[in-house]
């Protein structure tokens, strides 16, 4: 028995090791930072409370919060949409098509997240290649300028850059689904609608949480894709809390920044685990 938990924490120490340095450590100091202050000489380890002031009394921060939360949300529920009969459909080949789409699906990956963000802007912009096209066969006289640098084109670019996270998750789930069952109620008289919510949609709702959290995620700490296509009217809350380290000098309200953002995430995924069953992730779909 004894042995039996030494070999168990021998395999788990690496792993606890480099979760411990490179995860709980930096998680750890960046707490402690945004007790601090910042001056034109640099961060002041002293402890206050102004950052997380400063946080709460101007409401543009909250806004800008709470935007970039439902910004999340929306992209989560599009990728969703949008992925979920993309993996039925790939999931329902076999042989060399199956592998083939799975490479297709993969294919925009091989390249560098900023480099597939930043080919929407000869894509969309003023002198894009929709501007031209539209202009050379005469729908407009004049280029479009809302194309670029709003809201919408960043949920364009979130979801274009974030689906294979929810695409992956729900493929695997429906993967594991036994065809007998849809079968068996295709044969019974069963509808696709039927099919889809009682049989479908259950087997493979793992899937779909495990997509819908890192495409959350992913999205509420974006940076590089409303920084490049959202422009002013497009800014997240992680482009202001980049802005503290990078131009504004003021790593301990960034720091605060990122706390709040952290706790508000992890806090909204708490509470609605409560309902939608987020434990079935970790437990594989087991009841």
């Amino acid at each position: 028995m004894k042995r039996g938990r030494l070999a168990l924490a021998l395999l788990l120490a690496p792993g606890l090791l480099w979760l411990m340095a490179f995860v709980m450590l930096p998680l750890g100091f960046l707490v402690v930072m945004s007790f601090w202050s910042s001056s034109i000489f640099g961060t002041v380890p002293d402890f206050t409370l102004s950052n997380y002031r400063r946080f709460f009394d101007n409401p543009l921060y909250t806004e800008l919060l709470l935007k970039t939360l439902r910004i999340g949300i929306i992209t989560t529920l599009i990728s969703a949409v949008i992925s979920y009969p993309i993996a039925y459909f790939i999931s329902r080949q076999s042989g060399w098509r199956k592998f083939a789409l799975v490479v297709l699906l993969f294919l925009p990956f091989w390249t560098s997240y900023v480099v597939r963000t930043f080919v929407w802007l000869p894509i969309l912009g003023r002198n894009g290649a929709i501007n031209q096209a539209l202009m050379s066969i005469g729908i407009i006289d004049q280029p479009l300028e809302w194309l670029l640098y709003n809201e919408g084109i960043v949920y364009l670019g979130l979801v274009y850059v974030y689906t294979l996270f929810m695409t992956l998750p729900i493929y695997l789930s429906l993967e594991k689904v036994d065809p007998r069952l849809i079968e068996a109620a295709v044969d019974l008289g069963a509808r696709p609608l039927d099919i889809f919510l009682r049989i479908l949609l259950p087997l493979t709702w793992p899937g779909i949480l495990s997509g819908g959290i890192m495409v959350f995620l992913l999205t509420v700490s974006a940076y590089v894709t409303p920084q490049l296509l959202g422009g002013p009217s497009g800014i997240m809350f992680g482009n202001l809390i980049a802005a503290q380290y990078l131009t504004g000098n003021n790593w301990a309200f960034g720091a605060a920044l990122s706390v709040v953002l952290a706790g508000v995430v992890l806090l909204l995924l708490l509470v609605t685990g409560r309902w939608v069953g987020i434990q079935q992730v970790f437990s594989g779909g087991r009841s």
